[in-house]
């Protein structure tokens, strides 16, 4: 890789980073700030299922949301433009808060499980917010129809609008397994329905599924890799076993083997091997909150992982999409 494209567009890092795509686009250091919609998922209320995915927690992978900050005592209680406020407040040792550029996530459960016209108003308070860059919506493909699309590509012409999808694997026995609720063909035309609006897509994949080889966690990484059309970036998360899942009662009755820390590492500089340089890369690991996490242990101390990274990189000598061959 020449070192004057690395510096250029990725920071000088060996990888696509999330910060130096940030920094390209609008010129400056830009910070998520997660908020709470007040939705629930159709994988908990019945409609496509009860239990939600295996490994999702309570707060369905929302701890670190505005609302949570507020200590709201029902969900959506806390208006979206004072879980913004409460962010910045949080974030003013690192940013000036009146100056500061967001981007406004709404990461809990399932953020397109709603009526149009909620999610319009929902998304439409957060983009008015003079501070926000852009808004990045997690939601899952089987609550994606065309309306739903249409109102997203209208706020994307306003400011910019990303979707990111829980696809997790491409294998059906691992989605079954954890109660996924859709399959592959239904994230496939979720995807193709977004770009052709002009929507940035990033997916999200869960490493280290105990009945997952390596050879096979791969092939879902290959899989985004070439997917058509191209999604933009990929969140790349380790299996964490969280207090209060369905996961944590399979692993504390029968404990499965969990990466090492660099076992982990490694194998997530593969991962990134086999990715276009093109592609943001969201997420190397994930954050479990310490408070619920139950393994693994050292996924909890995010510098010394993230140090560990660069380190690896350079022994390695190499950078993401060294292997990556357009199809």
């Amino acid at each position: 890789m020449n070192q004057e494209y690395m510096d250029k567009y990725w920071d000088g890092r060996h990888y696509y980073s999330l910060n130096a795509w940030l920094k390209s686009v609008f010129g400056t250091k830009v910070y998520k700030l997660s908020l709470e919609a007040g939705m629930s998922c159709p994988n908990r209320d019945g409609k496509v299922g009860t239990g939600g995915c295996i490994f999702c927690s309570a707060g369905g992978s929302g701890e670190f949301t505005g609302g949570s900050l507020e200590q709201a005592e029902n969900k959506g209680t806390v208006s979206i433009w004072q879980q913004i406020e409460a962010g910045k407040r949080l974030l003013s040792k690192k940013m000036p808060s009146e100056s500061g550029r967001y981007i406004a996530y709404f990461q809990s459960f399932t953020n397109t499980y709603a009526p149009v016209s909620r999610l319009r108003e929902l998304f439409s308070e957060a983009l008015s917010h003079p501070q926000a860059a852009a808004l990045s919506i997690a939601t899952r493909p089987d609550c994606l129809d065309k309306e739903k699309i249409r109102l997203l590509s209208s706020l994307n012409k306003e400011k910019p609008v990303w979707v990111e999808l829980g696809l997790q694997t491409i294998h059906p026995d691992t989605a079954a397994w954890i109660r996924r609720g859709y399959p592959l063909s239904c994230f496939e035309e979720a995807v193709r329905q977004l770009k052709a609006e002009g929507l940035t897509v990033i997916v999200h994949l869960i490493l280290g599924f105990p009945m997952e080889s390596p050879a096979q966690m791969l092939q879902s990484v290959d899989y985004i890799a070439h997917f058509s059309p191209a999604i933009d970036g990929i969140k790349l998360q380790l299996l964490h076993v969280l207090k209060g899942t369905d996961l944590a009662e399979i692993y504390e009755k029968n404990p499965f083997r969990l990466f090492s820390m660099d076992e982990y590492v490694d194998f997530v500089i593969t991962c990134l091997e086999h990715l276009p340089p093109s592609m943001v890369v969201h997420r190397l690991t994930g954050d479990g909150p310490k408070k619920l996490l139950l393994a693994p242990a050292w996924s909890a101390d995010k510098k010394r992982v993230l140090n560990a990274f660069t380190r690896r990189f350079c022994e390695r000598g190499t950078w993401q999409g060294k292997y990556f061959m357009r199809s």
